[in-house]
């Protein structure tokens, strides 16, 4: 497989605020929508069935009143029975309607929901596949927006949007043919109106657009705010930044505001323009009428029954038009979800993937002459070379910046290197599947991230395959089991997002069970003890021990204890490795190592007391 050339084409300032969500033509996304839709076409088939039979059978009601008023009433006859016929036709096809309509509806519905509920699970199973520099780049809030607002108004399309165009349509068809049964002068009058309204509709259309793309953006950003606000709310408050906060805050919502009202008058403007054209259609139809009645031009209930579908003829009409906005909304939805699908994950499986057991898995580990970046043109990492032994420990130290974390990401593949190889038991780990790679892996963070649930499904992390009495086992192995045993529910414990209510070293020792239960052949602390007290270090040292055993282990730290004990320490410096050694070795060096060791133990020159 190639390296990745060091350069791409993109300039570092241009690559690094890039939204990675590329534009993607409006027809072919929604083409790709409507291929959701296309499994179902049988199911469509049927609503539109429905929505043909309660049309009809709304419509037919002023026809039988017609027949009613010229046929019977106005020529004297007492014919009854008739009109109770009639009555009784009237009353079925008013049941008809009502039961076509019912069913329309709720088969619309559940169809709705189904693409809809098949489009969001694509969605996050998609935004699960993208790598890390996607999320560098992407804030969650935008992301929040896609998968649940933009969705939403997906299925608002489906609800409101695809039913008032077939329902909406097909009444529109089915009026102007009765009309012109009925009377085809009268109908032309009408029709006149139809070049007018086209106008208005195309008129509005651009404008209408771009409003409600800017509120889509605006509730975008609002929600993007909101979301880092609340990830960061203990930060705020410990440097009283609540005021300034809820300024930007405000100034985000005043931002939606605007924009939210602005769509609203250009739709009360739309919709109102309507309204006025209905109004003006039924007095001119009801003069004209009234004259040709007079004149016994047409019979009374020829005129009741145009005025009648005159007055439906503008409901849908209206009913079309105030969905326009809803269609708008659902455009900008498409475009932006389709947009994310476009993106391609940066990290991809190679056509032709190695396969390595697991159980069979030494944990050899390679660094060959590696030179990697974030951004294009500014490496973190010079020709890095590095080799661990199978079951070595292998401690990471320098100061912030040296390029220790970016050597988990390149071993984890959250990134590719530019330059050289990554190897595990002498393969390149870009010719493994992911999935696969990622299970030999155990990564235990500064910060491990708790989920919403009890600690044994947080330790085994939602998978039913791993028993509780493995959890159990897992957590008396690492010496868990005495702090959850003091926890009100033991294992059943619920624990909110994050794991709040927990201490930092008792989230640590839950993610040190994690480990032992997914038994991977590589560990990986990337700052595990930077936030914990020195007793509740000592607990972690304690268990970093017991789960170590047999595993090839990298530990990344800025306290120098948690690394002493370490076979090998490496020191980096400026992304390469400028010392290595034990403990007792470095310190033997006096170089670079022993400056960090003497600060650490508050000795701000050597050989001070």
């Amino acid at each position: 497989m190639q390296n990745r050339p060091p350069v791409d084409q993109r300039s570092a300032a241009d690559r690094s605020s890039a939204d990675p969500r590329s534009s993607v033509d409006q027809k072919a996304a929604f083409r790709a929508f409507f291929g959701y839709i296309r499994p179902h076409k049988l199911s469509f088939l049927l609503v539109f069935c429905c929505t043909v039979l309660a049309i009809a059978a709304d419509l037919a009601q002023p026809y039988l009143v017609k027949i009613a008023i010229d046929d019977n009433i106005l020529k004297g006859r007492d014919d009854f029975g008739t009109l109770l016929v009639i009555c009784a036709v009237y009353l079925g096809l008013a049941l008809s309607g009502f039961l076509f309509t019912y069913l329309q509806n709720n088969l619309l519905q559940y169809l709705g929901q189904n693409i809809i509920g098949r489009i969001r699970k694509d969605l996050f199973a998609h935004i699960g596949k993208q790598s890390m520099s996607f999320f560098d780049r992407m804030p969650a809030g935008s992301l929040i927006t896609n998968v649940s607002s933009d969705t939403e108004t997906l299925n608002q399309f489906f609800s409101q949007v695809l039913l008032s165009l077939v329902r909406d349509g097909l009444t529109l068809i089915f009026i102007i043919a009765i009309m012109f049964q009925l009377d085809v002068t009268l109908t032309l009058y009408c029709l006149i109106l139809l070049p007018v309204i086209a106008l208005i509709a195309i008129g509005f259309r651009t404008y209408m657009r771009k409003t409600y793309q800017l509120s889509r953006a605006a509730l975008s950003r609002l929600i993007a705010f909101a979301a880092e606000n609340l990830a960061g709310m203990n930060l705020i408050q410990a440097f009283h930044q609540e005021r300034k906060q809820q300024n930007r805050f405000t100034d985000n919502n005043r931002t939606y505001l605007r924009a939210n009202l602005r769509e609203i008058r250009t739709n009360v403007l739309f919709n109102r323009s309507f309204d006025i054209l209905g109004s003006l259609s039924i007095a001119l139809v009801t003069w004209l009428g009234g004259v040709a009645v007079f004149n016994s031009a047409i019979e009374f209930g020829v005129l009741y029954a145009f005025i009648t579908y005159i007055r439906q003829f503008f409901q849908p009409i209206s009913t079309i038009t105030s969905q326009w906005n809803t269609l708008q909304s659902t455009t900008v939805s498409v475009g932006r979800i389709w947009s994310l699908f476009a993106v391609k994950p940066e990290i991809e499986d190679a056509a032709e993937m190695k396969q390595l057991a697991r159980d069979q898995v030494a944990g050899r580990i390679d660094f060959n002459h590696v030179r990697f970046g974030y951004q294009a043109g500014v490496p973190v990492l010079h020709d890095l070379d590095l080799h661990i032994a199978p079951g070595e420990m292998i401690g990471i130290v320098g100061t912030t910046g040296a390029g220790k974390s970016s050597l988990i990401s390149l071993l984890c593949r959250f990134y590719d290197v530019w330059e050289g190889d990554v190897r595990i038991d002498g393969t390149d780990i870009r010719t493994l599947p992911q999935s696969s790679l990622h299970r030999l892996m155990g990564l235990v963070q500064q910060e491990p991230y708790l989920y919403s649930g009890s600690i044994v499904d947080n330790i085994r992390m939602f998978d039913e395959e791993i028993t509780r009495e493995e959890v159990i086992r897992a957590c008396k192995f690492v010496g868990a089991d005495d702090l959850i045993g003091r926890l009100k529910d033991g294992y059943d414990t619920l624990l909110s997002e994050r794991g709040s209510g927990l201490s930092a070293g008792e989230r640590q020792m839950i993610s040190f069970a994690r480990i032992i239960v997914f038994k991977p052949k590589i560990l990986i602390l990337d700052e595990a003890t930077a936030n914990l007290d020195s007793y509740t270090e000592h607990l972690i040292q304690r268990a970093l021990r017991v789960v170590s055993r047999e595993r090839t282990t990298l530990v990344i730290a800025h306290r120098l204890s948690t690394v002493m004990r370490a076979n090998r320490i490496i020191v980096m410096s400026g992304g390469r490795i400028v010392e290595a050694g034990s403990h007792a070795e470095l310190l033997e060096q006096h170089g670079y190592y022993e400056e960090l060791y003497l600060h650490s133990q508050g000795k701000e020159e050597r050989g001070t007391g």
